[in-house]
């Protein structure tokens, strides 16, 4: 393996798969504000964010424009620029801090007559709440009573929320696949309330195919949507909840839950494979081989969640993802290889965990 942490859990997300926000749709209006926003965030400067920000509404910008056409724009480049290797994880931790932090700024008022009363919550597990937190803000701004709960909530403790608050739909965000195992739960569970579910972001597929594979009531591509999606009248009550075979037949073979319970002793074996195969390994520092112990775990963590929904897009897509962010490193893509070649040896006898290391190694073979 490289040696080189792709920063997965650390770093804005995975583009192809991760946590990336929609392209703004604004007009030329917000444009050279997003310019004026970027420039602030990518030095570090809160108090001159805070001025493109008040300096904008009071130049007639619209609030929703400056949220998701300058603020969202800006989000949207910390996650180009940091797959690029043009900025490290703290500098994009700190950009997106101020994307956090000038959001306060956007007028706050309570509506005459709410439209409703909406729950906007990440997966557990899922730390990227900033395109949640976009939902929410939008609801707020069009009349909603929103109860934003933020990152990685309990599917248990987002079940108590329900039940005391009664909210009209839940907005479910997760922008890694890894979680959709756990969304899949969360979403029967908030059915089974008598709650509909929207959900929303790159875990559930540029076109939301795998939230309709895991039985939500809705699925919206970006912010905008799902404001007009609520604004359209009220989600289908949902029907009675499936058990978990039922909605994926696939399952009913054990290569993910056999895989899934092994996928700490996998990538240990692995690891400890990829050592003796390749001597070099031995000469690691002490990070490198942390590094690559993660990548590792990452690669396993993917192949689990496309054995979940049976995809072969969902472990192809962050290959190449991590391809171009490890080459942008200076690290050239077939470096992962031998990983894939070792992971088809272990899980020999699983037809459909093959199936997906082929297509991987078939993807990589396409990069440069």
């Amino acid at each position: 393996m490289t040696g080189r942490v792709t920063d997965l859990d650390d770093g804005p997300g995975r583009h192809s798969v991760g946590a990336r926000l929609s392209p703004p749709h604004g007009d030329g209006d917000s444009a050279p504000w997003a310019d004026k926003l970027w420039a602030a965030a990518r030095a570090g400067d809160e108090y001159a964010a805070l001025d493109v920000v008040t300096d904008a509404l009071a130049a007639g910008l619209e609030p929703e424009s400056m949220l998701l056409d300058v603020i969202g724009a800006v989000q949207h480049k910390v996650g180009i620029e940091w797959a690029a290797n043009r900025m490290s994880v703290a500098d994009e931790h700190a950009a997106t801090a101020i994307n956090d932090r000038v959001i306060a700024v956007l007028p706050a008022r309570r509506p005459a007559h709410s439209r409703g009363r909406i729950t906007v919550a990440c997966v557990d597990q899922e730390w990227h709440a900033l395109p949640a937190r976009l939902v929410s803000e939008t609801l707020r701004l069009r009349g909603w009573q929103v109860d934003y709960l933020g990152a990685q909530v309990p599917t248990a403790h987002l079940i108590s929320h329900i039940h005391r608050t009664g909210p009209d739909a839940v907005c479910l965000s997760s922008s890694l696949p890894t979680r959709l195992p756990l969304a899949h739960s969360t979403i029967t569970a908030v059915q089974a309330a008598g709650t509909p579910v929207m959900a929303g972001g790159l875990a559930f597929g540029a076109d939301g195919r795998y939230a309709r594979l895991l039985g939500t009531d809705a699925w919206a591509p970006d912010a905008r949507a799902a404001a007009d999606r609520l604004a359209a009248g009220p989600l289908t009550r949902p029907v009675p909840a499936h058990q978990t075979i039922d909605d994926l037949p696939h399952l009913g073979d054990q290569e993910y839950t056999l895989v899934a319970k092994s996928s700490t002793r996998l990538v240990r074996d692995t690891f400890q494979r990829l050592e003796q195969r390749f001597p070099a390994m031995r000469d690691y520092s002490d990070e490198q081989r942390e590094r690559t112990a993660e990548d590792i775990a990452h690669i396993v963590d993917f192949l689990t969640a496309a054995l979940y929904v049976d995809a072969d897009d969902v472990f192809t897509g962050f290959l190449l993802w991590t391809a171009e962010v490890l080459t942008a490193r200076h690290v050239p893509a077939r470096s992962l290889l031998p990983c894939l070649d070792l992971l088809e040896e272990r899980l020999h006898d699983f037809p459909r965990a093959c199936r997906l290391l082929a297509a991987g190694r078939t993807a990589l073979a396409s990069c440069p």
